[in-house]
């Protein structure tokens, strides 16, 4: 670190000093093998002593101290034979070497070593330790010479490359000890030949047939490759004679030509003979039937007879079908004969279609766009057509006579021979969508033409020869009358709507704001009047009504703390004085008792507040209003009922009723 010593100001007091602080090793870091798996050799029969590889394990602690100096040890090896130590470890560079003889590649062909690295020089209760594995592989040694096992083989007919076990050599296969081989530049049989030197087995060189040959005689010397190892007193070759016997099997039929190849016009017609792929059974000695099939014919254009292999079309071959590719269509057939087990061979039928002038050209592009006044920009268009040269371009392009508009508007310059320009002939054509019509002709024999129709969009267009927006609204088939009706009507709709909304608001607003002389409710003319059921009658009206008074007693009511009150309970204090109804009521007397009831519920201090739940069972100590049970319909008496004509024309009726008696 680099000190500095400033005063208050930041002003410099002292020359800088530089401070080294040095850090001290703690082992806190285990040994790293370079690899987790190590891989080495050593040939069987080594001496003890013999070197086999290095493992290497790194230390990241400080190497000068303990912390970072590694021991190897080996921990354990596997298998444990012929001896569980025979191999050891340095254990200061990691080197295996062998510590025991008796390696034997034919008994233990692998050991697989646990090394162990563990620092501060391989001390196990302080050091931090890891492993690794080392797989040795014991190598071959030419130690067992090569012997004969058989003398006699059968072999089936038609078998190539079929092997036939007649060496056995203790030393390995991988290793270039074993193989065995004849003398040397001399071939056994046309037939017959030995395989390579590091594999025990005879292969047939060329297939054998039955009935050519049904059996082989042969005498063979092997011998190894490579000499024994020092100290094996043994010959190192061996001679038997060895007889093949070939046995008859059933072979498939073959066709003779595969793959077959014809060529012939595209477009004949269906039922043609083509051609007859037949195949060959080579089984002499076996009287067998041969019949044929279709395998593969992807368009189905094709048929074959099944008892001679006769090719005839189905179809109408066509060059230009997706199933063509480069002109040849491939179809595949099945030979198979009758024999036990039954046996089959394929044959491939290639057919070159040679092509005819069938299709007529196509115009490209389909659609184009064109400034409305020439000389700004011309059309490019050419053809495409499905056939190949010579049936195809050059081109001709030209306008046709009818309709006589197309050739006034419309003129064709030729490029070359794929390409032509169409432009405008006139000095302005209106904006629009038009259908050109173009007749284009190929260079068959004889010749086809097709008359093909470009749609191009002439629109107005700015200096760079591009459409303006409003010339693309125009070419679209529109015209500015059009466009001008088209945003009136739209302008008279919205009006209409805007209109209507208007109106509804006002009637909606009138609605509420009427206010009717009576209330629907309360009037009576021409209405039906439901009257609530009040009950069963007498027979309903058996009821304990004691619950519903107030009891006599006050204690529980008194004794309560102050402030706490049930709202069922009837209150302790002044009860408001609420107006009486007069016996005999006059009509402007009716409002002022209802107003005069509102005011004193109102300024009722016992009364719940607004919007709460409230309790009616308390119904006071008594009623002010007389009984009921002295009214009767009879119409006796002296009561006077003319009052009923000054209440209005809701009490007329009952007025005509009762009112009037004397008249009557």
């Amino acid at each position: 670190l680099r000190a500095h010593a400033v005063d208050m100001n930041g002003n410099k007091v002292e020359n800088p000093i530089d401070l080294y602080i040095y850090v001290i090793d703690m082992n806190d870091n285990r040994p790293e093998f370079i690899n987790q798996v190590y891989n080495g050799s050593v040939d069987e029969g080594s001496k003890p002593g013999t070197y086999v590889m290095t493992v290497t394990a790194n230390d990241a602690d400080d190497a000068t101290t303990a912390n970072g100096m590694v021991r190897y040890r080996i921990v354990t090896q596997t298998p444990q034979s012929p001896s569980q130590n025979m191999f050891t470890i340095n254990s200061e560079t990691g080197d295996i070497v062998t510590v025991a003889a008796g390696l034997d590649r034919e008994k233990v062909q692998q050991y697989i070593v646990i090394v162990q690295a563990t620092d501060m020089e391989g001390n196990l209760n302080y050091g931090l330790s890891n492993t690794a594995t080392a797989i040795i592989t014991v190598t071959d040694v030419n130690d067992n010479p090569p012997e004969f096992t058989t003398s006699t083989v059968k072999q089936p007919q038609k078998a190539v490359r079929t092997s036939v076990v007649i060496i056995r050599d203790l030393t390995g296969v991988s290793s270039r000890n074993w193989g065995g081989m004849g003398p040397p530049h001399q071939p056994m049989h046309s037939h017959f030949s030995f395989s390579q030197p590091r594999e025990k087995i005879q292969h047939f060189a060329a297939a054998v047939d039955y009935e050519m040959n049904r059996a082989f005689m042969l005498t063979v010397m092997v011998s190894n490759q490579a000499p024994l190892a020092s100290g094996i007193q043994m010959s190192f070759q061996s001679t038997a004679g060895v007889t093949i016997s070939v046995t008859d099997v059933n072979e498939a039929p073959y066709f003779p030509t595969n793959h077959k190849l014809i060529r012939l016009e595209e477009g004949v017609p269906t039922g043609t003979v083509l051609t007859t792929f037949s195949a060959v059974d080579p089984d002499r000695f076996m009287q067998q039937a041969v019949r044929y099939s279709k395998l593969s014919d992807p368009a189905n254009w094709l048929n074959i007879n099944a008892t001679n292999g006769q090719i005839t079309t189905a179809a109408v071959l066509d060059r230009e079908s997706d199933y063509i590719k480069n002109n040849v269509y491939e179809a595949t057939f099945l030979a198979a004969d009758n024999g036990i087990p039954p046996a089959s061979g394929t044959g491939t039928l290639q057919i070159y279609l040679i092509d005819i002038n069938d299709n007529a050209p196509e115009l490209l592009p389909k659609e184009a766009q064109i400034c409305e006044k020439p000389n700004l920009n011309v059309i490019n268009i050419t053809a495409a057509d499905a056939d190949i040269d010579p049936n195809v371009g050059p081109f001709v392009f030209e306008l046709p006579s009818v309709p006589s508009a197309v050739r006034k508007n419309w003129t064709i310059s030729r490029l070359n021979g794929d390409y032509a320009q169409l432009s405008l002939r006139i000095m302005y054509l209106e904006a629009g969508v038009y259908d050109v019509p173009i007749i284009v002709t190929d260079s068959g024999n004889p010749p086809l033409y097709n008359t093909s129709v470009i749609k191009v969009k002439v629109c107005p267009c700015d200096e760079n020869g591009d459409c303006t927006t409003i010339g693309a609204v125009a070419a679209a088939g529109l015209g500015t009358g059009a466009i001008i009706a088209i945003l009136i009507c739209i302008i008279i709709l919205l009006t209409m709507v805007l209109l209507f909304v208007v109106w509804m608001k006002r009637r909606e607003k009138e609605r509420h704001t009427k206010q009717l002389l009576i209330d629907p409710e309360d009037d009576v003319r021409d209405n039906i009047l439901k009257y609530d059921e009040e009950g069963g009658g007498e027979e309903d009206q058996d009821y304990d009504l004691s619950q519903l008074q107030q009891p006599e007693t006050m204690d529980h009511v008194l004794n309560k703390t102050p402030g706490v009150r049930r709202v069922d309970e009837r209150p302790i204090g002044a009860e408001p004085q609420y107006p009486i109804r007069p016996v005999i009521p006059h009509p402007g007397d009716i409002g002022d008792f209802i107003n005069e009831g509102l005011r004193a519920a109102d300024n009722d201090p016992t009364a719940p507040p607004y919007d709460s739940l409230l309790v009616f069972d308390y119904e006071g100590s008594g009623s002010t209003a007389g009984s009921v049970s002295s009214l009767n319909s009879s119409s006796s008496g002296d009561q006077d009922y003319d009052y009923l004509n000054d209440w209005g024309p809701r009490f007329k009726k009952l007025a005509d009723m009762y009112g009037g008696g004397e008249e009557d």
